[in-house]
């Protein structure tokens, strides 16, 4: 893990205390009613060096999912949701069990 995060993934600017990880910390970021559409480029350019707590053991950066990310745009809360599950899903960084439940085959 990093020390030169902007500020400390567990505290109250982060994970809330490790009450939030991984996706829940991305969607914190942003306003449902106002930040659409939004651009993910800027979205990187904002947030890309804050730490995003993916386990009891690892932190990443939100640079380093959107890595991951191929959309350009999200037209709305429900895209970037998908879009940024999806990614984090396939590159090792969600750990909720069960999750497959909830996504289309």
């Amino acid at each position: 893990m990093s020390d030169d995060w902007p500020h400390d993934p567990d505290g109250e600017e982060g994970s809330e205390g490790r009450r939030k990880y991984g996706h829940a910390v991305l969607a914190k970021k942003i306003d449902e009613e106002e930040d659409f559409p939004l651009s993910a480029e800027e979205y990187v350019a904002d947030y890309g060096d804050h730490p995003v707590r993916i386990s009891h053991e690892q932190v990443v950066s939100v640079e380093e999912i959107f890595e991951h990310v191929d959309a350009e745009e999200f037209e709305d809360f429900v895209e970037f949701h998908r879009t940024l599950g999806a990614a984090m899903r396939e590159n090792g960084y969600w750990f909720y069990e069960g999750a497959e439940q909830f996504v289309d085959a």
